[in-house]
C-alpha cells in the first residue's frame, strides 16, 4: 500500500536527501558533473527546498506503508489554467512499479479538485522519462532550450488535458 502526503517545510531535508540520490542515478548519462553538482546545490539544499515551498511550490512524499519515502513530486500554479509539476522523481529501485503513474494521477486529481484544465512539465530531451509521460498522455507543446546560470536545459514542455 502506497500513500501520498504532502511535505512540512520542516521535512525539507527528506526532499533533499531524495533527491541527491535519484540526480546522480537519473542524471549521470545526461548531465555533466559540474552541472549535476551545481543543480543540487542550487535547488536540493533543505533551504532551497524550503524557499520554493514558500514561492508556491507544493511537495509530496510517496510512501510505503508511511515508513519509507520512495520518491516525490512538487505541483505549482502557473496560470488559472495551468498546474505543474516542477518536480516528480523515484528512486531508481522503485521506478516501473506504479508509483509515478500514481504520482501522475494525485496530479491530475488535484488539477481537477483546484479548477485547473492543464497539467504540465519539462522533461529533459534526453530522459528517458519523457517515453513515460506520453504514456500517461502528455504531448509535447514546445521543444525549449532554457539558460540557467551558465547551462542550458534542453527540455521537451508536455501538456496533458485534465478535462
Amino acid at each position: 500500500m502506497y500513500t501520498i502526503r504532502r511535505v512540512s517545510k520542516e521535512e525539507a531535508a527528506v526532499i533533499h536527501h531524495l533527491g541527491t540520490e535519484v540526480y546522480h542515478t537519473t542524471y549521470t548519462a545526461i548531465l555533466s558533473r559540474d552541472q549535476i553538482d551545481f543543480m543540487l546545490r542550487k535547488n536540493y539544499r533543505p533551504e532551497a527546498i524550503q524557499q520554493s515551498m514558500l514561492n508556491g511550490q507544493d511537495f509530496y512524499l510517496i510512501f510505503q506503508q508511511e515508513t519509507q519515502p520512495l520518491g516525490f513530486i512538487a505541483l505549482q500554479k502557473k496560470s488559472e489554467d495551468i498546474l505543474r509539476i516542477e518536480k516528480l522523481y523515484l528512486l531508481a529501485n522503485n521506478q516501473g512499479l506504479g508509483l509515478g503513474k500514481q504520482l501522475i494521477d494525485f496530479a491530475v486529481d488535484q488539477a481537477e479538485e483546484r479548477g485547473f484544465s492543464v497539467v504540465e512539465l519539462n522533461v529533459n530531451r534526453g530522459n528517458k522519462a519523457y517515453y513515460f509521460y506520453l504514456k500517461q498522455g502528455f504531448q509535447v507543446i514546445e521543444e525549449v532550450d532554457i539558460p540557467y546560470y551558465g547551462y542550458v536545459l534542453d527540455d521537451y514542455v508536455m501538456q496533458k488535458l485534465v478535462r
